[in-house]
């Protein structure tokens, strides 16, 4: 199965990028089944009943949130009644809506997708991550119960996103960090057969602070001193991501690449390749 996993779509540049770019996308790494982290698509915090629409209309099949999954009163309501939106597993357990669900892709073969919370300086506890974690993936084992498992680990710190991307390696297909908006540079495969990368990115104008526009958080650095809200980078996006081909016997991932597109990031690695090739 070809998995395409997009980081956090950041504001209305995000939403636009999706909207007019995510077709084309799909099509170029013929992806059998594409997951977007939604937590910031409404303002920067948060996502709206419509714009989950908008991303799910674009081609997502199924958006996974974060700590600011209820940040939009609507979501309350909207969550349950739209399957393929999905709040954290570890989140209050008097919350709406559900932290995993089993799809099917267009062939029937079916994959799990679970997201879950990290602790780990996080503004406010949740419940402990892994148990949430386990729990869920002994109840659908990749390769008998699911031909896949992905999971949305949405954590601040690198150290925890790689403790449970090995604590779930063998398990899961992937394992992919969100929330902190800038993409890292360890994409691989772990010693038993997980995709694995700490942070996908955002889907988002770079020419910005993790998003933000860089008044306002420069302003706050340099002063110590809050002026206005934080409002969103309106540039042209990079669609940060990576796509993951797995073994439907195993579960297991077979390959992993990271997907960067447009945008300054896109620019960049464009950049650098024709940089290399003049070096040859």
């Amino acid at each position: 199965m070809r998995i395409l996993f997009l980081g956090d779509v950041m504001g209305r540049s995000g939403r636009r990028a999706i909207s007019e770019r995510l077709s084309g996308l799909k099509s170029r790494h013929r992806a059998d089944f594409t997951i977007v982290n939604g937590e910031n698509a409404s303002g920067g915090m948060g996502l709206t009943g419509a714009h989950a629409r908008l991303l799910l209309d674009a081609g997502a099949d199924c958006l996974t949130l974060g700590d600011h999954a209820f940040d939009q009163k609507d979501m309350l309501g909207f969550i349950e009644s739209e399957p393929r939106v999905l709040r954290p597993l570890n989140f209050a357990r008097e919350a709406p809506g559900r932290g995993a669900r089993v799809f099917q892709d267009a062939r029937g073969r079916k994959l799990l997708v679970a997201q879950a919370l990290g602790q780990v300086f996080m503004r406010r506890p949740f419940d402990d991550p892994f148990s949430a974690v386990d729990a869920v993936l002994r109840a659908h084992p990749a390769g008998g119960m699911v031909q896949a498992a992905v999971l949305d680990f949405h954590a601040e710190a690198t150290s925890e996103k790689m403790a449970m991307g090995h604590f779930c390696d063998g398990r899961a297909s992937l394992v992919v960090g969100t929330h902190t908006h800038v993409p890292t540079a360890d994409t691989q495969i772990l010693p038993r057969g997980t995709a694995y990368q700490s942070d996908a990115g955002m889907c988002g104008d770079y020419d910005s602070v993790i998003g933000m526009d860089k008044g306002e958080p420069m302003r706050r650095f340099l002063t110590g001193m809050t002026r206005e809200r934080f409002t969103p980078a309106e540039g042209e996006a990079t669609l940060s991501g990576l796509l993951v081909v797995t073994d439907d016997r195993t579960g297991l991932a077979t390959s992993v690449e990271a997907i960067r597109e447009g945008g300054r990031l896109g620019m960049a690695k464009t950049a650098g390749a024709a940089a290399a090739a003049g070096a040859g």
